[in-house]
């Protein structure tokens, strides 16, 4: 019995020593995990915060920052710590934030307050600037660095550009705003305030392309900034790039659809850009009555609007000519040329004009011109028509045979028959009796020899380039007889021999 005891003692006692272990292990766990659940101290997370800005693991950072201003609130050092990650970041309107903010609770602490001071110029807020430099000045300890010296100058150099600038720009002196902000913006790393006032400068000033960088480095910083949109539309508009003036004014109009700015560009570019569709659609059509007045009606939409309105009278001029308007045509390019000075373009589209009126001469005269002008590769279209027109003056002082048939250089294969069977049957001999009739031989033989000329792909080729059409051409001979011909395109090629006539009854 006593044997029985003493096993079932030891038996227990081995039994609870396990558990009493596992017991304190379980323990132990306890207090350590408790451990890793107690805040770590202030010190602790800038200590963090400091190497993940060293790791470039400036997200990390900001929360570790962010950590240490909430344990103590009103610690200048977690603000300026906060400060040079988001200056690291180029957040700066947060850099200049916080380092404000580090400042109201460590007024005296002249490192923060020279560090805003040169935020504070990169950001184009020189006013501001020059009053922590005056206060840096006064310090016993930084006023006779010759350094900061330098830099308090050049603040207030910035400070009175920047004033001088803005009072340019109230009193409409765009140009005077836009040179002194330039020299400004030189010294800032980013002041978009500024920026923006220069752009408006720049659009004031004719410099559009210049308003087009300015308000996409703004819309970079500032997505929303919806005056910069307007701004940029306006620019492109005066460029000419109606798509992308539009563009720009719809983006605005997502967020504010009543900005007044950009819906009345958006109204007006609109309006410019169906005109320009319609008078385009009759031109391809031939219908150069209804693209002549739609062209017109679009370049008084805006009188200011330079950039479309002087190459459309070159437009105009050419629907003058097509409807056979030569003088309005040659005195519409005229006008074109005298706001936008004796061009290349301006003089090809006056030979064009010239050559319509068939004033081959001074077709000539400008044309070469234009050519003389144009730059070395870019000649050979002017070229082509220069020997067109030297070719058209030289047949000008012999047969005309487009003349002759009454239609233009450029008339297709379908008027030229057209005419000449209208030409062919008013002058016919048969026709025309009496005084007239020796006349009337001599303009039908002419009329049937100008159809077989410009009817051929061949000989007209020739005729165009100036070549001889005809053997012997300069004795008169080596096309058909009239009358021939005339039956073998009236009765489709039937008809008696030689000789005969055709006779007409009336």
């Amino acid at each position: 019995m006593f044997l029985f005891h003493r096993l079932a003692t030891i038996l227990l006692l081995s039994l609870a020593s396990p558990i009493t272990f596992a017991q304190g292990t379980s323990t132990t766990q306890q207090q350590q995990q408790q451990n890793n659940r107690r805040p770590q101290s202030a010190g602790k997370i800038r200590s963090n915060a400091d190497l993940a800005m060293s790791e470039g693991r400036f997200d990390d950072a900001i929360q570790y920052c962010k950590q240490a201003i909430e344990l103590e609130p009103q610690n200048a050092l977690n603000y300026y710590k906060r400060y040079r990650v988001y200056n690291r970041m180029n957040k700066l309107e947060s850099a200049l934030s916080d380092l404000t903010k580090a400042l109201e609770y460590e007024s005296t602490k002249m490192a923060y307050r020279h560090q805003r001071a040169k935020l504070l110029v990169s950001l184009g807020q020189c006013n501001q600037a020059v009053e922590d430099y005056a206060l840096l000045m006064s310090d016993s300890g930084k006023g006779q660095d010759a350094s900061i010296v330098d830099e308090a100058r050049k603040a207030t150099d910035c400070a009175a550009d920047i004033n001088r600038a803005t009072v340019a720009f109230t009193r409409g002196n765009y140009r005077l705003s836009y040179d002194v902000l330039t020299r400004v913006l030189s010294q800032t790393e980013r002041a978009d305030d500024l920026l923006f006032m220069k752009a408006e400068s720049a659009f004031h000033i004719g410099e559009y392309y210049s308003a087009v960088s300015d308000t996409a480095r703004i819309l970079k910083n500032h997505g929303s900034h919806l005056d910069a949109y307007r701004l940029r539309g306006d620019a492109y508009y005066r460029l000419g790039e109606n798509d992308m003036a539009i563009n720009h004014y719809r983006e605005a109009l997502k967020s504010d659809p009543e900005h007044k700015g950009c819906k009345a560009g958006h109204k007006k570019v609109k309006a410019l850009v169906k005109k320009v569709k319609k008078a385009e659609e009759a031109m391809s059509a031939g219908n150069y009555e209804e693209a002549l007045s739609k062209w017109q009606q679009a370049i008084v939409l805006d009188d200011s609007l330079t950039v479309f309105n002087h190459p459309t009278l070159l437009k105009i001029s050419e629907c003058y000519s097509k409807l056979g308007k030569h003088n309005d045509a040659i005195a519409t390019v005229r006008k074109y040329m005298a706001v936008s000075g004796d061009t290349i373009q301006g003089n090809v589209a006056l030979g064009d004009a010239l050559m319509e009126s068939e004033q081959y001469e001074e077709a000539v005269r400008t044309y070469r011109q234009a050519f003389e002008d144009a730059p070395e590769g870019e000649d050979k279209h002017i070229r082509e028509k220069l020997q067109k027109a030297e070719t058209a003056l030289k047949q000008s002082k012999q047969k005309n045979y487009y003349k002759i048939l009454n239609v233009s250089r450029q008339a297709t294969s379908k008027e030229i028959k057209k005419s000449y069977r209208e030409l062919a049957l008013k002058w016919h001999p048969d026709k025309n009796t009496g005084d007239s009739k020796e006349e009337a031989e001599k303009m039908f033989q002419d009329i049937s020899e100008a159809y077989e000329v410009l009817s051929s792909d061949e000989l007209r080729g020739k005729y165009d380039r100036g070549e001889d059409v005809f053997e012997n051409q300069g004795g008169g001979g080596g096309h058909r007889d009239a009358h021939q011909f005339f039956r073998q395109h009236f009765n489709n090629g039937g008809g008696g021999g030689g000789g005969q006539r055709f006779s007409f009854h009336f």
